[in-house]
């Protein structure tokens, strides 16, 4: 077994929240300079940005986790990953058929631009990407997993946009792979507060907005070798595989 170090929760400028800085080249650079061998692209409710950023990190070995941080109709963020281009491609139409045609305002929300390696934009897109889709949390689960993907609520104690603040509590059938923690706890602090949470495997991530956030945070994945499988197998706890959140190695 190998010990990688990822950081799943990751916005690039696609995100009308993400600063400008936050191009694929630099996170790419970041996370090399972070010491990351896995990253996730995880924009606001689209896909369209993340094939840029994997190919970027395949030239320089590491494995990015191409998907999307989705708000479901109840307003809870949810990260999905898939391992196939089409896979991929199938969430993004997905997201298109369920997301509100809400334009965006730049000067209000941030810009939501698609860029090519140089730089140049490619697209402005026009609806804003913070609202919720027309699909409830069971129901993106679903299709997530219908397409063979990865599926973990994001920041779950968080007091905005988790599953805890907007539910009140984890539904204890939610079909998820995993429960993100955010930079602000930990995972002994959350099972402290929320025992019956034992029963999902945590993650830590940055929710990176901005190049210095990157890698503030970790989760060690202790895999055979970097694959999407390995990382799904991780997750289920498969055979001596194991996902540690950063705040909780010192515990060890």
């Amino acid at each position: 077994m190998v010990i990688f170090k990822a950081d799943l929760h990751i916005h690039t400028v696609l995100s009308p929240c993400g600063d400008l800085e936050m191009t694929p080249a630099n996170i790419i650079a970041q996370a090399q300079k972070k010491g990351l061998h896995i990253v996730g692209i995880t924009d606001h409710n689209s896909t369209l940005q993340a094939p840029l950023v994997k190919k970027l990190g395949q030239e320089v070995g590491i494995f990015v986790l191409w998907g999307a941080e989705i708000t479901t109709r109840e307003e809870i963020h949810c990260l999905a990953f898939f391992e196939e281009k089409n896979q991929l491609e199938c969430f993004q139409a997905y997201i298109e058929r369920y997301l509100p045609h809400i334009p965006n305002m730049p000067e209000k929300f941030g810009y939501q631009v698609v860029i090519d390696r140089q730089e140049n934009i490619l697209q402005q897109y026009p609806w804003l990407l913070i609202s919720g889709l027309d699909q409830s949390l069971d129901e993106v689960a679903s299709m997530v997993h219908k397409l063979g993907g990865i599926f973990i609520p994001a920041h779950v104690s968080r007091p905005k946009y988790s599953v805890i603040s907007q539910l009140g509590f984890v539904p204890p059938d939610l079909d998820a792979d995993a429960l993100e923690v955010s930079r602000h706890t930990s995972r002994e602090e959350l099972y402290a507060q929320f025992s019956y949470l034992k029963r999902w495997p945590i993650i830590q991530s940055s929710d990176a907005h901005f190049l210095n956030d990157i890698g503030a945070v970790y989760t060690l994945f202790k895999i055979e070798e970097l694959s999407f499988e390995e990382i799904k197998k991780a997750l289920a706890g498969e055979n001596d595989r194991q996902v540690i959140p950063s705040k909780s190695i010192e515990k060890l």
